[in-house]
C-alpha cells in the first residue's frame, strides 16, 4: 500500500530539517533569507525583523554610531584602494601610449628599478637606525626589511642591514651566505669582532650591505647571560662602525628575547609591522610595554616612527577594520601605503632574492617602492646631528645609572655563584 504523505529523509548531522521560510516584506522590500531569529512571546520573528515583544524593527533603527562605523569602515576602504591604485598606476609623466597591460606592466618595472638614477630618494639628515620588530610571527618583518632596504638602495641611498634572526631568512632573501662557521652577527655579540669585519656586499643593489646570521646565533641569549651590560652589545657595535651609510636596518627575530632587547636599545626608531588580521593587534599592546620600558631604562632616545599595514585582502571587511583601528590609534604614524598579498612577494625568497628584483613589475615590488619612498621622505623633516645609535650606552644617562646596574648583572653571573 502507497502512503500518501511526504517522505522525510534522514538530515545529515548538524544541519536543520530544510523547512520553507517565508520572507516578511519590510518597508515593501523582502527580508533576506537567514536572518530571522526565534519566535517572540506573540509569534513574531526576532532578530533583524522583529524585537521578542513581537514587536517590527528595521534594522536601520540601530544607533547612528554603527552607521558612522560604516562610514568610516568604507572611507578606509576607499583609501586604501586608492593608495594601492596610485601606487601601481604610470604616473604623468612616464608618457602616453601605455595603454595595454604589458606596457604598463614594463613601465613600472623601469620605475621601480631606476637604471637611469632620475627618481633617487632624498637622503636624511642623519643616519637613521631603525629596528624592525614585532613579537608576532608571520607579520612580515623580514620581508619588509629585506624589500625596504633594495628599493632604498636602488634609488641612490646606502643601507646596512643586519638579520639577528637566528633563522637567517633575511640573509635567505638578501642572497648572502648564512651556513654554520660564517662570520655574522653572533661573533659580534659575543665575541666583540667589529661590525666592519662580518658586513658582505649584497649583489642586488649598489650601495647595500648585510650582516649575516647563522643558526649559532641561537645560542647567543644563553652566553650573553653573564656578560655585562648585554643589551648594549649591538649599540657598542654600530657605535663603532666606520662606513658611512643613510640606514641600518635590523632585522629581529619573533620575540621579546635579549636578542630582540639589543635591536631596541641600539635603534633610534622602531618600524612595527602588522598585519591586517586580528592575532596581529593582540600582541601589540606588549610590545608597546616593552617598548616603554626600554625608552624608560636604557635607551631614552627611542621611538615608534613607522606602522606598516602588510598582508592587506581587499576582498575582506577584516582587513579594512584592522587598518582602519590601527590608523585611528597611531595616526600619522601608519604610512599611507599598504602591502597586498601577493604570490611574488612569496616566491621571491625562493630565488635568493627580493621582489624588487625578482618582478620588479609586480604589485608587491610596487607597494614596498612607495612604502620605502613614503619613509624616505619622512627622513628629511628629522632634525640633523648625530643619532643616539652612534653614542656609546651611558652617555645620555645620569651619572652612576651605568654603574649601578653592572653590579646586579655581575652578581647574576655563574661564575660567581661558583
Amino acid at each position: 500500500m502507497t502512503s500518501t504523505a511526504a517522505s522525510h529523509r534522514r538530515s545529515p548531522v548538524g544541519w536543520p530539517v530544510r523547512r520553507t521560510l517565508h520572507v516578511l516584506p519590510v518597508d515593501g522590500r523582502p527580508g533576506p533569507v537567514g536572518w530571522f531569529g526565534s519566535s517572540g512571546a506573540e509569534g513574531g520573528p526576532t532578530g533583524w525583523f522583529g524585537s521578542p515583544d513581537g514587536g517590527e524593527s528595521h534594522p536601520d533603527d540601530g544607533d547612528s554610531s554603527e552607521d558612522e562605523n560604516v562610514t568610516e569602515l568604507d572611507a578606509s576602504r576607499t583609501r586604501i584602494r586608492s593608495v594601492l591604485d596610485d601606487a601601481v598606476g604610470v604616473s604623468a609623466d612616464d608618457g602616453d601610449g601605455f595603454d595595454t597591460p604589458i606596457m604598463r606592466e614594463a613601465a613600472q618595472a623601469v620605475r621601480v628599478r631606476d637604471t637611469s638614477g632620475d627618481h633617487a630618494f632624498p637622503k636624511p639628515a642623519r643616519r637613521r637606525v631603525i629596528t624592525v620588530a614585532n613579537q608576532k610571527g608571520g607579520v612580515g618583518k623580514t620581508t619588509s626589511t629585506v624589500n625596504l632596504a633594495v628599493a632604498m638602495a636602488m634609488h641612490g641611498l646606502r643601507v646596512l642591514v643586519i638579520d639577528l634572526d637566528p633563522q637567517g631568512n633575511a640573509s635567505t632573501g638578501l642572497g648572502i651566505e648564512h651556513s654554520s662557521g660564517t662570520p655574522s652577527i653572533y661573533e659580534v655579540l659575543v665575541d666583540g669582532m667589529p661590525l666592519d669585519e662580518v658586513t658582505v656586499p649584497v649583489e642586488q643593489a649598489p650601495h647595500l650591505w648585510a650582516v649575516p646570521a647563522t643558526i649559532d646565533l641561537a645560542g647567543a641569549e644563553i652566553e650573553l647571560v653573564s656578560v655585562v651590560a648585554r643589551e648594549h652589545r649591538l649599540r657598542r657595535a654600530i657605535a663603532a662602525y666606520g662606513t658611512e651609510v643613510d640606514y641600518i636596518l635590523v632585522d629581529c627575530p619573533p620575540s621579546l628575547g635579549l636578542l630582540t632587547v639589543n635591536a631596541l636599545v641600539a635603534g633610534d626608531e622602531v618600524l612595527i609591522p602588522i598585519q591586517c588580521e586580528y592575532y596581529a593587534l593582540e600582541g601589540l599592546g606588549q610590545l608597546l610595554n616593552n617598548i616603554e620600558l626600554i625608552k624608560s631604562h636604557l635607551n631614552g632616545g627611542l621611538q615608534i616612527s613607522t606602522i606598516l599595514l602588510t598582508m592587506y585582502d581587499g576582498r575582506t571587511k577584516l582587513a579594512d577594520q584592522v587598518a582602519q583601528e590601527v590608523r585611528n590609534h597611531f595616526g600619522d604614524l601608519v604610512l599611507d601605503v599598504v602591502i597586498p598579498r601577493s604570490v611574488r612577494v612569496s616566491e621571491a625568497p625562493g630565488y635568493g632574492q627580493s621582489v624588487m628584483t625578482y618582478d620588479p613589475g609586480s604589485r608587491g615590488a610596487l607597494t614596498y617602492y612607495e612604502a620605502a619612498r613614503e619613509m624616505a621622505e619622512r627622513g628629511t623633516r628629522m632634525e640633523p646631528g648625530p643619532s643616539s645609535a652612534s653614542q656609546e650606552p651611558g652617555a645620555s644617562q645620569e651619572p652612576g645609572a651605568s654603574q649601578e646596574r653592572a653590579p646586579s648583572q655581575e652578581s647574576s653571573s655563574p661564575r660567581e655563584s661558583e
